[in-house]
């Protein structure tokens, strides 16, 4: 009894300080946001530098391949994890934490001798990731209780998360092209020893009020589960049988351990994640609706960036600048989030959302061989303004959902199905792209058939193997490279479209309308002690 006395008087103080002055809990804004970006860039800071990494390192196909994506999977995997935690132990103490590891993970990155301690060195990354995200999103739905003023926060939140994904070219084309590219890790090295001293002096400490203890077991259940799943996944985006035993066996497996964690956690008294919350149609259609835009789009980013370098010859600094019409857009949709929520409702913004991007999508399958940079801008405008719409809706709907003494384990879900839709993506379009591109490259005019089936691995690939051979076939097989990729672009986009619209469809389920926080209070049944707070909440002054 002791402990729930002291949680609740700390968590209520922390509440009211920060509702005491509303610059204060801005500020707080502010250092999460500034946390967040950091680990988004990450996520895509690496793709520009993939080229020089592998002239440096000479890692193998599948090394590439896990240096690039042992972040996300990791960081996928423990979401769950480090979000439940952080309801138990004190959110700020994780993020702390996630702080500083994030740091030491990047300095090994960066001085990486060999493509093994680069993979781990990324594992650690993901590590500290997962201790970040979810941290940040909890904090912020528990400085905001009031949905309006946390509807604006969400906005910038994701405005921020956004505008990190894509900056990560932008700024990693920059490093590169200046410097090398260890130094895509190094500048987390002093902005995360920045964030440890400033979130310390800061930052809220905030826990929910849960009595029991934390489910160690579900923690370490969930995370294996995800890591099993999204492992498989991931060996069908490398190519690997989808029927394969190194493939079947870690889905079914991951499928079969989350699905004891599903019944673990509907047994318990206090369960890490109440599973009714998916039983309340705007929370589970919203995670669906983060999960297939994630999935739809994520791997399609990667793609892009290949096509800016490989297909159009443009440099590392010219690809992220080409792609900075999206970063403007999604930042544009962010702040109007709350907007548009607002005079939409749900479930019009998500739909609309994903039917704007699906249409953005189809606009880029007229990209050829030869740079149109107009119609290129164009359609990363409206791509960055409906995709980024889309996970503001699903986010916020998701969160205001959820109980504010569970916003860890809520946060983490959202983040969870953030990384999860990215990695099946990644595997999903990728396999789509092989699929299309390699057939291309069976029969070149003057090439040898081992050089072909080499060349039929990536476009980056087949650009080494036709620097070996003479002018002619050299010709050959760069441009029926390039014809290939360019055709399996096309495909692979209609697949994403395809995706967007189901998920639209799936997004009409969800409310008509944003829910005054008055009305939440007065009718909310999402949790123990949930209404009462909320009316507590709407009855104090801001």
């Amino acid at each position: 009894m002791s402990g729930t006395t002291t949680s609740g008087a700390e968590r209520t103080a922390g509440v009211t300080r920060h509702r005491g002055g509303g610059a204060n809990r801005w500020t707080v804004l502010i250092v999460l946001c500034v946390s967040l970006l950091f680990v988004a860039l990450d996520t895509t800071i690496l793709y520009v530098a993939v080229p020089a990494v592998t002239e440096d390192l000479r890692p193998g196909p599948v090394e590439l391949l896990w240096v690039v994506d042992v972040y996300p999977l990791i960081a996928a995997s423990l979401l769950i994890l480090f979000g439940t935690l952080g309801d138990r132990v004190g959110r700020r103490r994780i993020l702390l934490f996630g702080y500083g590891l994030f740091a030491i993970a990047s300095a090994g990155a960066a001085l990486a001798p060999n493509p093994q301690i680069l993979i781990v060195a990324r594992a650690l990354l993901g590590v500290g990731g997962a201790m970040i995200m979810p941290a940040t999103l909890s904090i912020l739905r528990q400085v905001f209780p009031d949905r309006r003023e946390r509807a604006v926060a969400i906005g910038v939140w994701s405005a921020v998360a956004a505008v990190g994904a894509a900056v990560g070219p932008v700024l990693g084309g920059f490093l590169v092209e200046n410097f090398w590219w260890g130094s895509v890790f190094l500048i987390n090295i002093p902005m995360m020893a920045v964030m440890l001293l400033v979130g310390r002096w800061l930052l809220p400490e905030s826990r929910g009020e849960r009595n029991g203890p934390w489910d160690v077991l579900g923690a370490v259940v969930a995370a294996l589960g995800v890591l099993g799943l999204v492992f498989g996944v991931k060996r069908i985006g490398s190519g690997a049988p989808v029927l394969g035993w190194t493939t079947l066996l870690p889905i079914l497996v991951g499928a079969l351990l989350l699905a004891l964690f599903v019944r673990r956690q509907r047994r318990r008294e206090h369960p890490l994640i109440d599973m009714r919350l998916f039983a309340r149609p705007a929370f589970g259609t919203s995670v669906g609706c983060i999960v297939l835009a994630m999935l739809a789009l994520v791997g399609l980013q990667l793609i892009a960036v290949q096509y800016l370098q490989l297909v159009l010859g443009m440099s590392p600094l010219e690809t992220g600048l080409r792609m900075l019409p999206l970063v403007f857009a999604a930042m544009a949709a962010g702040l109007t989030g709350s907007r548009m929520l607002t005079r939409l409702g749900p479930r019009v913004m998500v739909s609309a959302g994903f039917v704007l991007t699906a249409f953005a999508v189809l606009c880029l399958t007229t990209m050829g061989t030869h740079d149109h940079p107009w119609q290129l801008s164009a359609g990363f405008v409206l791509l960055g303004f409906g995709f980024q719409s889309t996970l503001f809706g699903a986010y916020e709907s998701m969160l205001s959902e959820a109980p504010a003494e569970a916003s860890g384990g809520a946060a983490a879900i959202g983040e969870t199905s953030y990384q999860l839709g990215a990695g099946i993506g990644v595997a999903l379009l990728g396999s789509v792209m092989n699929a299309v591109y390699a057939p291309g490259l069976h029969h070149v005019a003057g090439v040898p058939h081992r050089a072909s089936r080499a060349a039929g691995h990536s476009l980056g690939e087949a650009y080494q193997v036709a620097g070996d051979l003479g002018a002619p076939a050299r010709r050959a097989l760069r441009e029926a490279a390039r014809a290939s990729f360019v055709h399996g672009l096309h495909v692979t986009l209609v697949a994403s479209a395809l995706l967007l619209l189901v998920g639209a469809a799936i997004a009409l389920r969800l409310p008509r309308r944003a829910a005054e926080p008055t009305e939440r209070a007065d009718g909310d049944a999402a949790g123990p002690g949930h209404g009462s707070e909320r009316a507590t909440a709407t009855s104090r002054p801001h």
